[in-house]
Order: structure tokens, then sequence, then C-alpha cells
């Protein structure tokens, strides 16, 4: 049997193509019926030809759906059960797990720490940008939610985006009272300036260069947008705050651009020979006050085969370590352990305590998936600012 699912075929450049269905491999396995898959921002790494990604790789690891089938020793779900599954594969019994860093799994993904669904080094895992996906280990990984089709855009956020936001908020210990500061307004920054209204932020400054990206963060996580097209963020941030915030959150990553090799003119699209892999870091060093902390989700890889210089290609970044030691500053990495949180963000979703669901911003066919990574890879706006792109098969 197969079935209809987005390959990766080198830089640039996926196809919806006919692949074989899921089948259950393990007695702990589920197959899932996929209602709605997401692109992700993280997906555009491979995309773009930044990692060693094969062709023929599955994309898509934010996923929910419904149980079509149970391997014999799964005992919670059952045919039927509507589920979302963290991005993160885990087995739910290795020490890393058992201590709740269910996204540094040691079982899944020998020599590496951390398994997810259709994303490079990250194990043998096919993705759910298809009509079916094979969860292992299901008991411990799906999280079931109500019948029907209630909350279907917000409950798909809950693979990544909505925990990951959550977990750059935490990874910088954000108090309520406190000021923060969110570097990049993408999904993840998106989601991480909600969760800091959310979790009762004094004050929150995001900071962009797409417009449309930062109207949405004042709209909806009431911050003070912060275009670095228009004003150096640190200085911006200090003259509008009165002085340097209490936390930070790195929602950007490797491919930060540096404002000083852009301009008003340039088009939103990565370029590489713009890009400054430290700057964010070496930003927030500079607006967090003294003995603050930094959140830092932001995607950073050991190598980079498409660096903009020799030792970024080595994941070697060229970060103020002196200034974060004279302030005293902390900082968190990692990315999210996404079961940490997203049984209770469900539970904000179901009593509508929040709703991260005003970050979609389109909701289409699996089949024009190759239209929109292009799209979403070229920042581009149409009719609609690309924020958020849902695939349904």
């Amino acid at each position: 049997m197969s079935m209809k699912a987005v390959v990766y075929k080198g830089p640039r450049e996926v196809a919806v193509e006919e692949v074989d269905e899921p089948e259950i491999e393990h007695p702990n396995d589920v197959i899932v019926d996929i209602t709605t898959t997401c692109i992700c921002g993280s997906d555009l790494h491979m995309y773009e030809g930044r990692t060693a990604a094969e062709e023929g790789l599955v994309f898509g690891h934010e996923n929910m759906g419904i149980v079509s089938e149970t391997g014999d020793a799964v005992s919670t779900l059952e045919a039927g059960d509507r589920i979302v599954l963290p991005f993160n594969v885990s087995c739910g019994f290795c020490q890393n797990c058992e201590e709740g860093y269910t996204g540094f799994c040691t079982n899944v993904n020998p020599g590496f720490a951390g398994g997810a669904y259709g994303y490079v080094a990250m194990g043998p895992y096919p993705g759910g940008q298809a009509e079916k996906l094979r969860v292992p280990y299901a008991d411990h990984n799906a999280l079931k939610l109500p019948e029907g089709d209630v909350h279907e855009d917000a409950f798909s956020l809950l693979a990544d985006i909505f925990p990951t936001g959550w977990h750059g908020t935490r990874l910088a210990n954000l108090e309520p009272g406190e000021s923060i500061a969110v570097f990049g307004a993408g999904p993840v920054g998106l989601m991480a300036a909600y969760s800091a209204k959310l979790q009762g932020a004094s004050e929150i400054y995001v900071v962009d260069r797409v417009p449309s990206r930062l109207e949405l963060a004042e709209d909806h996580c009431d911050a003070h947008p912060i275009n670095f097209d228009e004003v150096d963020p640190v200085d911006g941030i200090i003259e509008k705050h009165g002085g340097e915030v209490d936390k930070g959150v790195d929602a950007v990553g490797y491919q930060a651009l540096d404002p000083e090799d852009t301009d008003k003119g340039d088009a939103y699209a990565y370029d590489p020979a713009k890009e400054n892999p430290a700057v964010v870091i070496n930003s927030l060093i500079q607006v967090v006050r003294p003995t603050g902390e930094l959140g830092i989700p932001g995607l950073y890889v050991p190598e980079d085969p498409g660096a903009p210089d020799e030792m970024a290609a080595q994941g070697r970044l060229g970060i103020d370590f002196g200034k974060l030691f004279e302030k005293g500053q902390r900082l968190g990495t990692g990315q999210c352990n996404v079961k940490s949180y997203n049984r209770y963000l469900r539970d904000m979703i179901i009593e509508g305590r929040a709703d991260p669901s005003w970050v979609v911003s389109h909701r289409v066919s699996l089949d024009e998936a190759p239209e929109m990574y292009e799209k979403f890879d070229n920042r581009e706006e149409d009719d609609q600012a690309i924020t958020k792109v849902l695939l349904e098969p």
C-alpha cells in the first residue's frame, strides 16, 4: 500500500510523492491517520540545503491525527482516539526521560541525544507530512485530545511551537512582573511572547524586521515591536524600557541576520552572506540586566555546510562570554521537552485560557506543500503574510 507524502528532493525542492504506508513494527506502535501536520521554520534549514538531509526523507515533525491501528502492547490508546504528538520521539524510561528531559532521550537515536519525526540526524522516523504516520512508544508519546475537530488549529501547535515558545520563557526563568525581550517574531518567537503574556510579564519587547510579524506580536502579545531595520535593537529596547530588561529569549538561532548588513530594501529571505550566527546571543547579553537570564530555544547546530565563515561551519560562535561573565548572567539552551508542557497547554486551550491559533496564517492541502515551502522560505506576503502553515492530507 502507498500514500502521499512530502519528500525532500534536494536544496529548495520538495515533492508530494507516493511512498510506502507505515506498518506496525513493534507492539508499542500505533498508526495515525494524519488530520493536520505543520511546516516548521526548522524544516526550512533542511529545505535550504543547510543540513546533511538526504534525498527521499519524508518531512514533518508537527503532527496530529486519529489512531487507526494499535500494536498488541498498547494499553491506553485505541482506534478512533484523536491525538497530538510531540515532535520529540522518546522512550519514556531512559534516565533523561524519567527526569523529564524527553527532548534528550538516549534510547531512540543512539549516538545522538534526542529523536524526532522527519528530521535529519534525529533517528529513523519518517515524518508526518503524509497521510499516515507510525508512532513508536505510543502510550508514552501520544497526548489525547477531545473528540471531533474542536480547536484543531490550536491543538496542532502543541506538537512544537506553543510548547517551544513556552520553553524559551522557562529556560529564562521568567517570573510574573518581569520584563523580557524576545528576538525573532517567527512562530516560536511569537509563541514565546504570547507565553510571556500568559505568565504575567510586565513588558514584552519583540525584535524582527517583518512588519506583519511585529503587528501580530503587538496585537496578540501586547508586545512593544522593535524593527531592527529602523533601530538598533539593543538601543531601542533600552531607550523604550528605560534600562536593561530582566530576561531574554533567542527564538532565531544560527541563521540570524546581522542588522548592519541589511537595509529596508532587502528581501526578507535569508542570505547566508548577511548572517551572523552569534548576533542575537550577543544582543541579549547586552540588553539583559546583570544577573538576568537568557533562554535559547533557537536552533544551533554542531556543523553548518552553508555557514558564512569557517568557524560557524563548525558550529563555533564568537560569543561575548567575557561580558556574560562580567554581568553574572545565566543561560539555558536546548530543544523543548514537549511532554513537560503539552498536557497543561492543552488544558489551557480547552478551558479558554489560551488560544495560540492566531499565529496560523494558512491551512492548505498536502498537495500544495511544495508551493508553500517556496513561499515560506522567501517570506512571501501576497494577500496574507505567511506565519504558520498547516497541511491537511
